[in-house]
């Protein structure tokens, strides 16, 4: 079992930046791919950011693609996301993922934990 616990969201004006953590529970954590998702007001969750268990591998929606950056460190089980310039339209509550395979991948059927989200409002 894989506890994650999402800190770092709060709310901030466009332009700005925001790291995000996410601390996961467990010893299996350098196996486990992880991702980021979201969900804003009145639409489905999408996808953000994953990476590999090893982080040799990472990829980005299209609409962070060049402003986010998705790291982590094994030997503390976190994650992280980096944001930078922020748009109001990156207004969402932030969801860590973890998979139980080592395979970065966007499609949120294939994680198998969840933490309870973060909330990122960005104002203009």
């Amino acid at each position: 079992q894989v506890q994650l616990v999402e800190t770092g969201g709060r709310l901030v004006q466009a332009g700005d930046s925001l790291r995000l953590s996410c601390a996961a529970s467990g010893r299996t954590f350098s196996s486990n791919a992880m991702g980021w998702f979201r969900r804003a007001p009145g639409k489905e969750r999408e996808f953000v950011a994953t990476i590999s268990s090893r982080g040799g591998t990472t990829y980005y929606a299209d609409s962070v693609k060049g402003r986010c950056t998705i790291s982590r460190d094994n030997t503390k089980n976190t994650v992280y996301l980096q944001m930078n310039s922020l748009k109001p339209e990156d207004t969402a509550v932030y969801y860590c993922a973890a998979r139980r395979q080592s395979i970065a991948t966007v499609r949120d059927s294939d994680y198998d934990y969840w933490g309870q989200g973060t909330q990122v409002t960005v104002s203009s």
